[in-house]
C-alpha cells in the first residue's frame, strides 16, 4: 500500500516553493511542494517536511521564515535545492540577503514571510503551522510545478472550469 500511495501523489501536481532561513548564522532552505493556505484570521500557512534532521531540522528552529513561490524561471533552483548536496545560495542563482537576514530570492511570484505558530509530528513527517507576518513581490508570471519526480510551467495551460460556472442557458 505504500507505494500505491506514492504514486497517486507522484501523479498529483503541486506548486513549488522554497522555504528559507538564517539559523545559526547561516543560510538554510529547502524545497517545499506542501505550501497550502490555512487560514485568514489569522493569517496562517501549513507546509510539511518529511523528515526533522538536516535542513529541516534548522528550519524549525528559525525565528522567521520566507516561503517563497516559484516562477517556472526558478526549475533549476528549486532542483538544486531538492537534492541533497547540491550548490545552495550561489550568487549564480540571484539570491541576496533580505533586510531582516533572511537568503531572499527575488524574481519569485511572491514571498511571504512567517513564523511559526504549532507543529505536530505523524511518524518521520512534521506538519508545520505558521502565521504570515509579511507578504511581498505579488508578480504575474508562470507558476513553478512539479508531478513524477520533474517541473513544469503552466504558462500554456488553460482553464478547463471556474470556481463559479456560468450556465449554459437562462431559462
Amino acid at each position: 500500500m505504500p507505494r500505491a500511495f506514492r504514486n497517486v501523489f507522484r501523479g498529483h501536481p503541486a506548486g513549488v516553493t522554497l522555504i528559507t532561513a538564517t539559523v545559526d548564522g547561516k543560510p538554510v532552505g529547502i524545497t517545499a511542494t506542501s505550501v497550502s493556505s490555512l487560514s485568514l484570521d489569522p493569517l496562517a500557512v501549513s507546509f510539511s517536511f518529511m523528515k526533522s534532521t538536516g535542513s529541516a531540522h534548522a528550519l524549525l528552529r528559525a525565528e522567521s521564515l520566507l516561503i517563497h513561490f516559484l516562477s517556472d524561471q526558478h526549475a533549476h533552483v528549486a532542483a538544486s535545492f531538492a537534492t541533497s548536496g547540491s550548490d545552495r545560495f550561489s550568487p549564480e542563482q540571484g539570491w541576496v540577503t533580505a533586510i531582516t537576514g533572511e537568503p531572499y530570492l527575488p524574481g519569485s511570484r511572491a514571498v511571504l514571510r512567517v513564523r511559526i505558530l504549532d507543529t505536530a509530528k505523524s511518524g518521520d513527517a512534521t506538519l508545520v503551522a505558521a502565521e504570515v507576518t509579511e507578504v511581498h513581490n505579488l508578480k504575474e508570471a508562470s507558476a513553478l510545478v512539479y508531478q513524477g519526480h520533474r517541473f513544469y510551467s503552466i504558462e500554456n495551460a488553460r482553464p478547463l472550469a471556474s470556481e463559479n460556472p456560468k450556465p449554459l442557458r437562462s431559462d
